[in-house]
This record gives structure tokens, sequence and C-alpha cells, in this order.
């Protein structure tokens, strides 16, 4: 009688966990502050081969320093966000890192305006507009408004 229901308790347990593995619909926001989720540069606006170029640059020249691990990189019409994550050994010097970052980024792309964040959460909204942004049917005009409350939310912060 107690093998049958050591039986139905292991099967009842397998049964259960099993449903707990299924489909991986994760979106990157929802991981961003546990993993690295190293989105693609998002661009809004004008599409062109030019600018397109621009933040693939913008993107690898952050994405060399050795003190970050995950850049995320938004370009509206005006301005250009760029938020990322410093390891953390490296924490201590964040002060020195954004500055180095803001002066390497001025010097090499003196038209652009740039808004710097090593702030999770600022991170985390540039990853959800990201996203939304791969869908065809999210307009660009609300897309440019969700970029200008992060950066508004990034200036409130300071």
């Amino acid at each position: 009688m107690r093998t049958k229901r050591y039986i139905m308790i292991g099967l009842l347990t397998a049964s259960l966990a099993g449903c707990g593995m299924g489909g991986d619909d994760t979106k990157d926001s929802d991981l961003a502050l546990i993993k690295t989720t190293n989105p693609s540069p998002a661009l809004l606006g004008k599409n062109t081969k030019e600018n397109l170029e621009l933040v693939d640059s913008i993107k690898k020249d952050i994405s060399s320093m050795k003190e970050l691990y995950d850049v995320a990189v938004v370009k509206g019409n005006n301005d250009t966000l760029v938020a990322y994550k410093v390891k953390h050994l490296h924490r201590f010097k964040m002060k020195k890192i954004e500055k180095r970052l803001n002066e390497m980024l001025e010097k090499k792309y003196p038209d652009e305006n740039f808004t710097i964040s090593s702030d999770y959460k600022i991170f985390l909204e540039a990853v959800k507009l990201n996203e939304k942004m791969k869908d065809p049917k999210y307009p660009d005009k609300k897309a440019n408004e969700k970029l200008k409350e992060i950066i508004k939310l990034k200036n409130e912060m300071t």
C-alpha cells in the first residue's frame, strides 16, 4: 500500500515539474536585470544606412569598454539614450566610468545629443522600448514620446 502511495506522489511531482518546463517565451526585459541581454541598437525615425551604421558604431564603441557588460542604445530624432550595466568589481568607479564614456562619445560623435545612464531602471526601460519597436505596428511617434519619458526620468533621478 505504501509503495503505491510513493509511486503516485512521485508521478504527481514529476508531472507538475514537467508543467513548468513549457515554452520559452520570456522577453529580454523580463530577464534584463538578472542576465546579459545585449539588445540590438534601436533607431527611431529615419532608418537610413548612415543612421544604422551610427547606432551600430556607438554600441560597438561602448561595448569595447572592459568595465561594461551590457549596453542598450536607442537613437531618437534629437537624442540618443545610452544605458549600460557595469561589472560588479568596477561599481566603485562608476563616476569615472561615466565621465570617460561621456568624453569618448562627445569626442567621437560631436553632433549627437547623448543621455548616458548606468541606472538599472533606465536600462530596463530602454530594453522594453527596444522590444516594442520590433513590432511594426508600434508607431514612431509613440516610441519617440516613450524615449523622451525615459530621458526625463533619467534627468529627474540626477
